[in-house]
């Protein structure tokens, strides 16, 4: 063995990665380890094979140093039985008995590489690092691979067959295995954290934690005091010490839900955490060592935040490594049928009506809507229906209750203290005119496009634009409705606009920000 541990300088691609040493000799096992450990890797040694195989089956290795000859069970024999356990796991056969028969032998039973005793220590940091890369590309391959037999409707939690969600989950899949800092962008109810889970549960971090923390909802001490954890008389109240949600999280993931709303002190401590991976508990001097993979997301524009003073500029670019926009449910309108399935599954299982179907009309209403609420809205609207519903089959007029109740974008009467959700609100209106245009021009879009005094072919670029379907609207329905509503069913969302959008019962701007506060 041929230079000293100490030259072994941390490697980005070996940081966090875990390798597992299955070595009789007391010395290689010291010597790998020490070696290891300073290239930034987190390293479990194993004594023989027989230990090597059993941890190798209880947790997950991004590759392991196998010795050829031990006692008992030897490295050939562990590496069929690891091989058969994990195909995708690269094993690193080293002996000091090394021939080119041995290596063919070793490769040909699915060794990844062969290292000769005395070692080169750039040698096998090099084995190393090709294979922790080889086994994230096949972690990546199997997620992408998971997503298409899957019908490519299905990410995790996430649902959805339209072009941006394809390609949301190909980035997730490409980005999961490796331990980059992901900024998770988009509206309110579009399934941020969903997100976050898809990235934890398809990492090699898969059987570690998962904690979620809810920025906004603590205030600064609490908040610390949570995230770090505290010594004994750290304050008043603190009678005993406390591991905080770094430590649990330890070798897993933490996900900052909002991460625009916490404290300019806290995020300057964070920001420790993310460079460093070590801090101290509140009261404390001791230095907390951790490996976590940081998910952070945001409603906001954390851009704007840091030209506002409200945001540290750095910590802005250390998140701002990775990120994934989860597009808002109203531009990828083909999805609303999958995900509003999904739903009436789920709701009916649990109210013990497992046959609910919707009507043409109740879906052709569903798919108009603009969904200022995103995925969320949509879950708890069909929520609703499904606990309402008298029979199996979901009508339009149940479908009109809930989108009425369910909180909306309107025109205020003025704009309040706080501001308003520009865009949102005008996107809206836009979209219900068109609507109600096709409504009165019974599906034909030159009549449509004469009453709203714009050209068809402006009229055709902005129903591509909201998602809105040619073709299925006649007198008295909403766009993709089927037939008429019946005499006296209640009006359909966002109708009558005469300068305003008729508001909610409670009046005043009931459910302005629905697409841009609470959590995602």
């Amino acid at each position: 063995m041929n230079g000293g541990a100490a030259s072994a300088p941390a490697d980005p691609l070996l940081h966090g990665a875990s390798i597992l040493v299955v070595d009789d000799e007391a010395i290689i096992r010291e010597v790998l380890d020490e070696l290891l450990a300073r290239g930034g890797c987190r390293v479990h040694l194993a004594t023989d094979g027989a230990e090597g195989v059993a941890l190798a089956m209880q947790g997950t290795f991004d590759a392991i140093l196998l010795d050829v000859m031990m006692p008992g069970m030897d490295g050939m024999a562990a590496l069929e039985k690891l091989h058969r356990f994990d195909p995708d796991l690269p094993v690193i056969m080293v002996t000091a008995y090394g021939t080119a028969r041995s290596a063919r032998d070793a490769l040909k039973r699915g060794a990844f590489d062969f290292i000769e005793k005395p070692f080169q220590h750039a040698d096998v940091l090099d084995a190393v690092r090709n294979a922790v890369e080889h086994r994230r590309q096949a972690t990546a391959r199997r997620a992408r691979r998971t997503a298409i037999e899957a019908g490519a409707h299905r990410f995790g939690g996430l649902l959805g067959s339209a072009p941006r969600m394809q390609e949301l989950f190909n980035l997730i899949a490409s980005v999961a295995p490796s331990r980059t800092t992901v900024l998770v962008t988009g509206e309110s109810g579009t399934g941020k954290e969903l997100v976050a889970r898809a990235l934890h549960d398809n990492s090699p971090r898969a059987d570690r934690a998962f904690v979620p923390v809810n920025s906004g909802s603590l205030p600064a001490d609490l908040l610390e005091s949570n995230l770090f954890g505290h010594v004994k008389g750290a304050f008043t109240g603190a009678i005993a010490p406390k591991k905080g949600l770094f430590e649990l999280a330890d070798r897993g993931s933490i996900f900052f839900d909002e991460i625009g709303t916490v404290p300019l002190d806290t995020q300057a401590k964070l920001l420790r955490v993310i460079q460093e991976r070590e801090f101290m508990r509140l009261g404390g001097v001791d230095t907390v060592r951790v490996d976590v993979r940081i998910i952070a997301a945001t409603n906001q524009d954390l851009r704007s935040l840091v030209e506002a003073g409200q945001f540290r500029e750095d910590l802005f670019y250390r998140l701002h490594v990775i990120t994934v926009d989860l597009p808002p449910l109203r531009e990828r309108r083909e999805d609303v049928p999958l995900l509003a399935q999904h739903f009436l599954e789920q709701h009916g299982q649990e109210n013990g009506k497992p046959d609910l179907v919707l009507t043409p009309e109740a879906l052709g209403l569903l798919e108009a809507h603009h969904w200022p609420g995103n995925v969320r809205e949509l879950g708890n609207v069909i929520e609703r229906v499904a606990v309402l519903t008298g029979g199996m089959a979901v009508g339009a007029h149940l479908i009109r209750d809930a989108l009425r109740t369910s909180p909306s974008l309107v025109l205020p009467d003025d704009i309040p203290p706080d501001g308003i959700p520009f865009r949102e609100i005008i996107e809206q209106t836009e979209a219900r005119l068109i609507v109600q245009a096709l409504e009165k021009a019974g599906g034909v879009q030159k009549k449509a496009a004469e009453l709203l005094r714009i050209k068809p072919t402006t009229l055709h670029e902005m129903m591509k634009r909201h998602g809105i379907r040619a073709g299925r609207t006649r007198p008295g329905a909403l766009a993709g409705s089927s037939a008429a509503p019946a005499p006296g069913a209640p009006a359909a969302p966002g109708a009558a606009l005469s300068g305003r959008s008729a508001a909610p019962a409670g009046g005043g701007l009931l459910g302005a920000r629905a697409g841009r506060s609470g959590s995602g």
